[in-house]
């Protein structure tokens, strides 16, 4: 990996998330787009087309959730400010991930389903979120339907 490509990956790694789902809402959850440019230099992406690198800072309300969604490509979380649960839709237990202030969350993306949520009833959870490998001028997420593996 070049220095460009591992600037724009450490700049992104420090802002970011969700737009709001229709498939399975989100609550409390509210996003701004911090940057957006196409990417010249090359990552291991889905191929040689150009693709977006979008830095969207997102902030989730106590008991506030995304809604289940995936990413167009990687997406990199820097939890800010409170704690991040994240839910796997494979994953039958229902188990959530806790992600603490200063942790990083990497999703794969490419159709990896999943769910993020603020469990604490009194402190705003801060992230920002860098999505790697969209696709020029589209959204960073992508909509899944409940897979019926949690109770929430």
């Amino acid at each position: 990996m070049n220095k460009k490509t591992v600037a724009v990956i450490a700049a992104g790694a420090m802002l970011a998330l969700a737009l709001p789902a229709s498939a399975t809402p989100g609550s409390g959850v509210s996003g701004t787009v911090v940057a957006r440019g196409t990417a010249v230099e090359k990552v291991k992406t889905r191929g040689n087309a150009p693709y977006d690198v979008v830095v969207q800072n997102l902030t989730i309300a106590p008991g506030g959730h995304t809604g289940w969604h995936t990413h167009p490509g990687i997406a990199v979380a820097v939890v800010k400010a409170g704690t991040l649960t994240i839910y796997e839709s494979d994953d039958e237990s229902c188990t959530g991930h806790d992600y603490t202030a200063g942790e990083v969350y990497v999703d794969p993306g490419y159709g990896h389903v999943h769910l993020g949520r603020n469990v604490s009833s009194d402190v705003t959870l801060e992230i920002a979120v860098t999505y790697l490998d969209v696709p020029v001028g589209e959204a960073v997420r992508i909509d899944a339907a409940d897979p019926g593996n949690c109770s929430f």
